[in-house]
C-alpha cells in the first residue's frame, strides 16, 4: 500500500456531535451483514437493540456491514430493510453502508501505520500453527513480495482488557496472549470487521452496542483499537445466541430459515420470548405488541444462555 502524505492528525479525525447534550443521548444500532435474508437470530439482535434504544428514549440506527463482497447476496440489503420495517423497526437516521466508506477506513489504517501501530503481514495459517494460530509480536517470516499483504495492529504492551457486559457480566481477555496481533485490513484490500466497526461506532456516536454473544470475544480487540486511536468506549450488551437443536449458531444452520415479513407476528412473539420478555397479551398487530413489549421491557430478564430457544420457537402465534 502506498501511503499518502498526512497533513492532519488522522488518529483524531472523527466527526462526533458538536452539541455536548447530544453526546449524552442514548444511541444504539443494528448492523447486519447482507449475506442473506433476515433470520430469527438476526431478528433477536435487531429487536434487542431496538428495545434498549427505545427504553432509553434514544436513537436506533441501522448500518449495513457490506465489506465482504464474496459473501454478499444481491438485493439482501433491501430485503433486510424491508423486513425490519414489516416488524416495526425503521432506522432513525439514513442507513450507513460500510462499502461506501472504504477510503475512510483506509485513512485510519494509514494513520496507524505511520505511527508504527500497524504493519503489513503475509503470514499464512500454516506458518502460525507453531504459535497456536496466535500471531506473535513479529512475523515469523519476512513479507512475501509475491503476495498481497494483510495489515495487523500491534498489541504488544497492551494490558488485559476487562469490561462489564450488560448480560454476560465481567469479561476479561489478555489480547496479547490469547489473540496476538490481529488483522485490521484484509489481503483482498477491504477493511476487517474490527477496524470498520470501531470507526463507525465512534463516528455515529454509539453509546451502547447491543448484539449477539458470538461477538463477545471480539469486543476486547475493539477496545484495544479504541484505546490506540483515542476513541470513547461504548457500553456493551451481548444477547444470547439462537442455536439449533444440535447447538450450532442458527445463522450457520439449516434451521436458519428467513423470518416471514408477510406474517411477522409468530417470529416477533418468539423473539420477545427468547429475550425473556412477557408475551402474554392478546394483541394481533405489530405496533401494539411492540408498544406493550416496550412498556414492560426489563433488561434483567434477558437470559445469558440460549436455554429459552426451543420454547421461544414453539410459541403459539396468538
Amino acid at each position: 500500500m502506498r501511503f499518502p502524505v498526512i497533513s492532519r492528525n488522522l488518529l483524531n479525525p472523527f466527526m462526533l456531535p458538536s452539541d455536548p447534550s447530544s453526546l449524552r443521548q442514548y444511541r444504539g444500532r443494528f448492523a447486519p451483514s447482507p449475506s442473506g435474508p433476515l433470520h430469527f437470530g438476526s431478528l433477536v439482535a435487531a429487536l434487542g437493540s431496538w428495545l434498549c434504544a427505545r427504553a432509553a428514549q434514544g436513537r436506533w440506527l441501522v448500518r449495513m456491514e457490506d465489506i465482504d463482497p464474496l459473501r454478499e447476496q444481491p438485493g439482501a440489503s433491501d430485503h433486510i430493510l424491508a423486513t425490519l420495517a414489516r416488524f416495526g423497526m425503521v432506522s432513525d437516521e439514513p442507513v450507513r453502508f460500510q462499502s461506501a466508506r472504504r477510503e475512510r477506513y483506509r485513512e485510519v489504517l494509514v494513520a496507524l501505520a505511520h505511527r508504527d501501530m500497524a504493519y503489513p503481514c503475509t503470514c499464512s495459517r500454516q506458518q502460525l500453527q507453531a504459535f497456536a494460530g496466535i500471531h506473535p509480536a513479529q512475523c515469523p517470516a519476512p513479507v512475501d513480495p509475491t503476495r498481497t499483504p494483510a495489515w495487523r495492529v500491534r498489541v504488544a504492551g497492551t494490558e488485559p482488557i476487562t469490561f462489564e457486559d450488560g448480560v454476560c457480566g465481567r469479561v476479561t481477555q489478555d489480547v496479547v496472549r490469547e489473540v496476538g496481533d490481529f488483522v485490521i485490513w484484509r489481503h483482498d484490500d477491504w477493511p476487517a470487521y474490527q477496524l470498520a466497526v470501531v470507526v463507525d461506532d465512534a463516528e455515529q456516536g454509539i453509546t451502547e452496542v447491543v448484539r449477539g454473544a458470538d461477538l463477545l470475544d471480539s469486543t476486547p480487540r475493539q477496545i484495544v483499537l479504541q484505546k490506540l486511536i483515542g476513541l470513547p468506549k461504548p457500553e456493551y450488551v451481548h444477547l444470547p445466541l439462537a442455536l439449533d437443536p444440535e447447538g450450532r449458531k442458527l445463522s450457520k444452520s439449516d434451521a436458519a430459515r428467513p423470518v416471514d415479513p408477510l406474517d411477522p407476528m409468530p417470529a416477533l412473539r418468539a423473539a420477545l420470548c427468547f429475550l425473556g420478555q412477557d408475551t402474554q397479551d392478546a394483541a394481533f398487530d405489530v405496533r401494539t405488541v411492540l408498544d406493550k413489549a416496550l412498556a414492560g421491557f426489563d433488561r434483567k430478564e434477558i437470559p445469558s444462555t440460549n436455554t429459552r430457544l426451543i420454547a421461544a420457537l414453539d410459541q403459539p402465534a396468538g
